[in-house]
């Protein structure tokens, strides 16, 4: 069994065929989907700004990383809550789309930066004010592509 094929099992799976075929699903599920990346984008941003220094200057990055992080981990459920049954009901779609495979590849590699390089260093308090600058450049820089990829399926083939 190769990639294709997985795909189009995926595809075919129920929740791809119910979503597919009916007129409201799709909408509602991306709906949830772009209320989730409201969520998501918001908490990477309050703390990628901080990094930056252009944000909440008074309260210590950790202090502002430590109480969006509830929020970062709801909207990335939410996110691939409403993602995946959304990617399933279009999976051939997006086996050709090259949108779609930056999307996933700089998602699972900002999920891992995020969680093994950027909390552990700014947990740090002795990481050095250019290097977390840096991270949250590079944060901001991953995550909008990320979105920008996830827009851009819709209109690349």
């Amino acid at each position: 069994m190769n990639l294709y094929d997985i795909f189009d099992y995926l595809e075919r799976s129920p929740i791809g065929e119910a979503i597919r075929n009916s007129h409201w699903l799709f909408p509602v599920i991306e709906a949830f989907h772009l209320i989730g990346l409201v969520v998501l984008g918001g908490a990477v941003l309050v703390v990628d700004l901080r990094l930056l220094g252009l944000g909440l200057t008074r309260q210590t990055i950790s202090r502002v990383t430590n109480a969006a992080k509830p929020v970062l981990l709801v909207g990335i459920a939410m996110m691939f809550g409403t993602g995946i049954p959304l990617a399933l009901s279009e999976m051939i779609k997006l086996y050709y789309n090259r949108s779609f495979w930056i999307k996933v590849t700089t998602l699972a590699i900002v999920l891992i930066f995020t969680f093994a390089v950027k909390h552990p260093l700014i947990r740090n308090e002795n990481t050095n004010r250019f290097v977390l600058f840096f991270i949250g450049l590079a944060s901001m820089g991953m995550w909008f592509t990320v979105a920008g990829a996830g827009r851009w399926i819709g209109f690349s083939s």
